[in-house]
């Protein structure tokens, strides 16, 4: 019977299945191929120049919203409408104090590009002049669109750009995995004067090997995809090899931008974006298969 015929096969190919699942790596797993870093071509595949005034474009931009501390304890409330605004060129976050009933509260904007402009492998950069203030913690970075190694940190995350207020001068890039998040993440601190006078290019190459952060167009910092110890998920240190979309966000306190305190007569706190590019290598799009 032809029944019998299939069933009886069951068994042969669970084991073939089984046998497949010992032998083939996973994605993060799969050997890097073969390319010259340094002789990539670039092209533009998602951009915002923020030159139509009024709200960021729908068609490019999603809100968070909320204000339950965000994991770190920040005090901030972060709003759909109203804080984040497009005029003259320049995207703006605005952070600032309300007042309803009788209470005070904190209100800013966190936007996003999740299932609106999401990439594997790409190069970012975006101009920007961060706030001044204590207790101000501006950021631009990236998050996994799918989370395929699970909940934050087990499917990473990529820092091109965090600064608190009590630390004027310095920019941090980092990078969190299962293995380094948090305090013990892999992070580089750069001095910026300037970083809240003047507009700066923050950015960051991911590549399939490597993520090298730039400020200005220099590299301070470079991560590599590390050695693995025996039977160690090479997902622990290397989650990145799955789709990631950006983020900007004005937080205000918090475990870290709340460390030495906050200041509120710094409100309202501004940080303003003159750009996001985002780029892709053709030749990498075509050696990981995303062609």
């Amino acid at each position: 019977m032809q029944f019998l015929h299939h069933f009886k096969c069951i068994p042969v190919l669970l084991s073939l299945l089984l046998l497949c699942s010992l032998i083939l790596p996973s994605a993060a797993e799969s050997p890097v191929p073969e390319y010259d870093p340094d002789s990539l071509n670039y092209e533009l595949v998602w951009s915002d120049e923020f030159d139509t005034d009024g709200l960021p474009d729908p068609a490019r931009w999603g809100y968070n919203t909320g204000g339950n501390g965000w994991g770190n304890g920040e005090q901030q409330y972060y709003m759909a409408q109203g804080n984040a605004t497009v005029e003259n060129g320049i995207l703006t976050i605005e952070l600032r104090e309300e007042k309803k009933d009788n209470s005070t509260y904190y209100s800013s904007a966190r936007m996003l590009t999740k299932n609106l402009g999401d990439w594997l492998y790409c190069k970012i950069e975006a101009r920007a002049k961060l706030p001044s203030g204590r207790g101000t913690w501006p950021a631009i970075w990236m998050l996994p669109t799918d989370r395929v190694y699970g909940d934050w940190p087990n499917s990473g995350e990529i820092d091109i750009m965090e600064h608190v207020g009590f630390d004027p001068d310095v920019v941090v890039q980092s990078i969190h995995t299962k293995k380094n998040n948090g305090g013990s993440c892999i992070t580089h601190s750069t001095a910026v004067p300037g970083a809240r006078e003047e507009f700066h290019v923050y950015g960051v190459e991911w590549l399939p090997d490597r993520i090298i952060f730039t400020i200005d167009g220099e590299q301070p910092h470079a991560y590599e995809k590390p050695e693995t110890a025996e039977g160690e998920k090479v997902s622990n240190v290397w989650p990145f090899d799955q789709r990631m979309h950006l983020l900007i966000n004005l937080a205000w306190g918090g475990s870290w931008g709340g460390r030495e305190g906050t200041d509120k007569s710094c409100l309202p706190a501004r940080l303003e974006v003159d750009y996001v590019h985002v780029y892709q290598s053709p030749e990498i799009l075509a050696l990981t298969g995303q062609e």
